[in-house]
């Protein structure tokens, strides 16, 4: 009996990611969506045997490339594209039925690995095994190191970002606990929730974490009379908002308030001394902006141009990192053996994912000063409270 599965809508909405890799939006998720909830609505089938058909399908790629004539390369490669797909297929149908488990992402993982490895070796033997080239095997090296490199690269990458957050939060509970409370926000989250942000135009959102006073509260009439600037939102509503609250608290709002009231023309006095007969209303907490923390202010800030061709990607799903393993993986397994040019596209993905690397590696760098500069500036809020 067929399952009840939400429409395909709603079923894209579930299983796809923000955002992917440009060959996963544009030539995987169209076909792989549809037959996830296909899938998932007539059969029992569970991630984990995605994921074992995905690695089988990858082996008979390999073996077709194993046999170095062209027209073999050819099924081989439409075999590779076959076996990501079902690749992509384990994740949406976990996401979709809630099915997914921890050894499920660890299989995932370790069969994708063996699978590169294996069609590397097939790949370039079997062109070796024709053209008696040894450029193949060391091709047959590059490709499988390459591969081992992005992915080791990546997770060290996430460990490294990961505990950079984690310290900034613990400092930011240590701040609450010193009262000088404010709500913690990154940049990259809300950048990634509303990629229609124009940070050309909102020059504030890129600004270091700065002190944020004490929690205070103000009369409800204060609140009223105070300005704007003194009013903020929080910034989860947009990212426009949370740059438009400066670094203001409560109190200066209440004194200034108080100081004209103090001013008052004669001509008003009635009119307050019947306000001062009213009874007073309650006190009401002052709206606190949220610490926005940019650990990549830097980086965007040499390089501005990318952060319109970022947010143009996310608008379509695709994330900036162009050449990545999958690119590097569908250049030298689909690519080159389609067109019969195993050399030159293995070179030239190659270059590309190295390119693309150091990239990161260097956005890194400009993130780790962003970090130091964070945490200073925690430093630097803590000290009158300490005084």
């Amino acid at each position: 009996m067929p399952r009840d599965i939400p429409p395909l809508a709603e079923v894209r909405r579930i299983t796809e990611k923000k955002r992917d890799a440009w060959w996963t939006v544009m030539l995987v998720d169209p076909v792989a969506t549809p037959l996830v909830r296909w899938i998932a609505k007539y059969t029992r089938a569970t991630p984990n045997q995605l994921t074992w058909g995905a690695f089988l399908v990858g082996l008979g790629s390999a073996a077709c490339f194993a046999q170095g004539d062209w027209r073999w390369l050819l099924l081989g490669a439409v075999l590779y594209h076959v076996s990501f797909i079902f690749d992509c297929m384990d994740g949406k149908l976990a996401r979709l039925t809630g099915t997914g488990s921890v050894f499920g992402a660890w299989l995932d993982f370790v069969f994708d690995r063996i699978r590169v490895l294996v069609c590397s070796v097939a790949l370039m033997g079997g062109q070796y095994a024709r053209t008696d080239d040894v450029l193949y095997l060391w091709l047959a090296l590059a490709v499988a190191s390459l591969d081992a490199l992005r992915y080791i690269d990546s997770l060290e990458i996430f460990k490294i970002r990961h505990g950079m957050r984690k310290q900034i939060k613990a400092r930011m509970r240590a701040a609450r606990k010193a009262e000088n409370q404010a709500e913690l926000a990154f940049m990259e989250d809300l950048l990634r929730e509303n990629p229609e942000a124009d940070l050309e135009t909102d020059r504030d959102t890129v600004a270091p974490l700065e002190p944020v006073a004490p929690l205070e509260t103000a009369p409800a009439a204060s609140a009223m009379e105070a300005t704007p600037a003194t009013s903020v939102t929080p910034a989860a509503s947009s990212l426009e908002t949370t740059s438009a609250a400066p670094a203001t608290s409560a109190a200066p709002a209440l004194s200034a308030t108080s100081a004209l009231d103090g001013a008052s023309a004669p001509g008003t006095a009635a009119a307050t001394g019947a306000a001062t007969d009213a009874p007073a209303p309650a006190p009401a907490p002052a709206r606190r902006r949220t610490a926005v923390v940019d650990l990549h202010q830097e980086f965007r800030r040499r390089f501005p141009w990318w952060v319109r061709c970022r947010n143009f990607l996310l608008r379509h799903r695709i994330r900036a990192h162009l050449i990545s393993g999958i690119e590097f993986q569908m250049g030298v397994f689909i690519i080159g053996p389609a067109v019969d040019a195993v050399v030159a596209t293995t070179v030239v993905s190659g270059v590309l994912l190295l390119i693309f690397e150091l990239a990161i590696i260097y956005k890194l760098l400009l993130s780790t000063r962003d970090f130091t500069r964070t945490i200073n500036s925690f430093e630097t809020a803590a000290a009158p409270v300490n005084s």
